[in-house]
Formats: structure tokens, C-alpha cells, sequence
């Protein structure tokens, strides 16, 4: 499992990419998979990676032209790039692991150039699973992985998630499921039935799109 988290692509930021993406950083790398997606869909010119996982890191040194190595809490690589001189920034599944969170993307966002986009994905803390468990049962035991992952040090909700997209003023372009339902699955039907007024309730993740002006 861990070894297919790092080495797997995110291929639902495609819809959120922007039209133009020569210069990239992807925050919480893995092995570069997510970055090797977005090689094959945009004329990529350089990409830079920032893995915790050293091992991980080393891989990502196979697709990225810069890889730093560490926490980004205690680094400062955004010290090596040029203000606006970036289209995309990744944050997929990596701030909610952060102490603050917040601070981070405020020191990103400047990086981006004029139409530049920040993607960031988080999970949903709003997820019906949990807060069924936590009336029924009093569960708010941390596990291996998942919304109640051991290493998540913060948690958020639609609006929250965008707050912090948007921390380093940037404009909000989408906060949406980052695994939309087939109109087959239940899910799909309910958000069809209610108007989408239960889909807070149901989305595990969310995908936020903010955008430098």
C-alpha cells in the first residue's frame, strides 16, 4: 500500500490544470508520478519535487529536475525559485500533515505566475462515516491511513479548505469532490435528488483550485 501511494498518479487534477504549464512544483512528490502525468498532458519545461521520504525522493529525481528532501515546514526551497515564476503548484494530500498549514501556502503562492494555479486536495472531515461514528460510538481513534490518518495534524471542511487555498491571496476558481460520482453510483443519484445539499456530507475529499490574478 504505501509503495502504491507513492508511486501513484493523480490523475483527477487533469479538468484543473491551467491551458499553460512550462515551470511546476509538486509539494509531497512521492516517486514523481503525479508530475510525469502532467509531463504527458503540458509542455512541462522544468519541474520540481518536495518529498519527506527520502527514498521516494531519490525516485523523483527520475522526473523532476529539482527534488528537495525534507519538511517543508524546516526548508525553504521556495528561496531558490523566482517570484511568478511558476503555473502550477501541487499540494495533494500534503497540508493537512502540516503543522501550519497555512504559513506554507502563503510562502508558495507568490511563486505563481499570473494565471497560475495552486491545486490542493484535503479530506472531508464533514464525511457522514465519521460523524455517524463519533455520535454512535464516541470513535475518534486515529488509524494506518484514511480521513482519521495517525500523521494528519489538521482538518478541514469545504469552506475551510478554501480559506486555506486562498490564504496567500490567491482567488478561489473551484473547491469541488475530487472523485466525482457516475450518475449510477447511490451517491450520484442522492446529490442528484437533494440538489447537492448532501454532498458535503458525502464527498471523502476535496479538490481546491485557487488562482493567482
Amino acid at each position: 500500500m504505501t509503495k502504491r501511494y507513492f508511486a501513484t498518479a493523480r490523475t483527477e487534477i487533469e479538468p484543473h490544470l491551467p491551458a499553460r504549464v512550462t515551470r511546476m512544483l509538486d509539494l509531497g512528490c512521492g516517486e514523481g508520478a503525479t508530475t510525469a502525468f502532467v509531463k504527458a498532458k503540458r509542455d512541462v519545461q522544468w519541474a520540481g519535487g518536495i518529498e519527506i521520504m527520502p527514498d521516494a525522493g531519490k525516485a523523483a529525481e527520475a522526473v523532476c529536475d529539482r527534488v528537495w528532501v525534507g519538511n517543508i515546514e524546516t526548508m525553504r526551497p521556495d528561496d531558490e525559485i523566482a517570484p511568478g515564476s511558476l503555473d502550477l503548484i501541487l499540494c495533494l494530500d500534503v497540508l493537512e500533515h502540516l503543522a501550519d498549514p497555512w504559513s506554507v501556502v502563503q510562502r508558495l503562492s507568490p511563486l505563481l505566475a499570473p494565471g497560475g494555479r495552486l491545486i490542493v486536495s484535503v479530506p472531508n472531515i464533514r464525511n457522514w462515516k465519521f460523524i455517524w461514528r463519533l455520535l454512535t460510538r464516541a470513535d475518534f481513534n486515529y488509524t494506518k491511513a484514511g480521513l482519521l490518518d495517525r500523521t494528519h495534524l489538521r482538518f478541514f471542511v469545504r469552506h475551510t479548505a478554501a480559506a486555506l487555498a486562498t490564504s496567500g491571496g490567491l482567488t478561489l476558481a473551484a473547491a469541488v469532490n475530487a472523485h466525482p460520482w457516475p450518475i449510477s453510483d447511490g451517491r450520484g443519484i442522492l446529490s442528484k435528488l437533494t440538489f447537492g445539499r448532501l454532498d458535503d456530507l458525502m464527498i471523502k475529499q476535496f479538490l481546491v483550485v485557487a488562482e493567482a490574478r
